[in-house]
């Protein structure tokens, strides 16, 4: 039997693209899935998800995924020093096996009690955004 040589297109770097990102819409204060979003909010969630979902302990996520802050933030013998110097290496760490986040910039940590207001910009594939999350 003679076999057939079925040509593969090859894609070339130039014609890669990112991969959609066409997701659920997540009511996180609820806990609901409530319909689906794509592109720039999709991001905006993502960021939000990955900076509140705690690292190594959720089983359903590998090392890369979640963030460390909230470990720290709350940690009673963490010194406020130590929490403002080392909030922005967590979030940056957190971000970065995200391809849609270019940068992050304007980094800012307001302490209150055992929470903290995180603000930053981040630079995505969408355009920039602001983010604000309370941990």
């Amino acid at each position: 039997m003679a076999s057939v040589f079925i040509p593969i297109p090859i894609q070339t770097i130039e014609e890669a693209q990112e991969l959609p990102s066409l997701t659920y819409r997540l009511d996180l204060d609820a806990g609901r899935i409530v319909g689906k979003i794509d592109g720039r909010e999709a991001v905006e969630q993502a960021i939000r998800k990955a900076i509140i979902t705690p690292r190594f302990k959720c089983l359903i996520y590998d090392h890369q995924y979640g963030s460390e802050l909230e470990d720290v933030i709350i940690a009673n013998s963490a010194a406020r020093g130590y929490i403002l110097a080392a909030a922005e290496g967590f979030l940056r760490d957190c971000l970065k096996p995200d391809t849609r986040i270019l940068s992050i910039s304007n980094f800012n940590i307001d302490l209150q009690d055992d929470k903290a207001a995180i603000s930053f910009d981040a630079e995505t594939i969408f355009g920039n955004m602001q983010i604000t999350e309370v941990i």
